[in-house]
């Protein structure tokens, strides 16, 4: 894991969250957990409610286990929000209406083309 070193502040993305900490995953397959008492210098009562499955964070690189290629991390003291896109698929159309619009229209092709194949 020569990328990174104690001490670093990277980017990770959340891959679980428990009560006693948050795993977060790392580049070259590396994972780590923020420990629960790496969260804050405060009494943190429930983290589902700070994190979610697939946030992208900053964590710190607290200590590195190269042979289970795991790391600690922390991010107490650093600014661990990143700020993320909310789409990156631009939006058109009034949402469901080209859906609803088109559904049996795409089905009954769909029918016809199973049909052809299998007579």
């Amino acid at each position: 894991m020569n990328s990174i070193k104690i001490g670093d502040i990277v980017k990770g993305q959340v891959t679980g969250v428990t009560p006693y900490g948050v795993f977060v995953s790392l580049e070259d397959d590396y994972t780590g957990l923020v420990h629960i008492s790496e969260v804050s210098d405060k009494f943190v009562k429930n983290l589902p409610d700070k994190f979610n499955i697939g946030d992208i964070i900053n964590v710190k690189i607290v200590d590195i286990d190269e042979d289970k290629s795991q790391v600690k991390l922390s991010i107490k003291k650093i600014d661990y929000k990143v700020e993320q896109a909310l789409s990156m698929i631009p939006e058109s159309g009034s949402g469901f209406g080209l859906l609803e619009t088109n559904l049996k229209k795409w089905t009954d092709k769909k029918y016809q083309e199973i049909n052809l194949k299998t007579k």
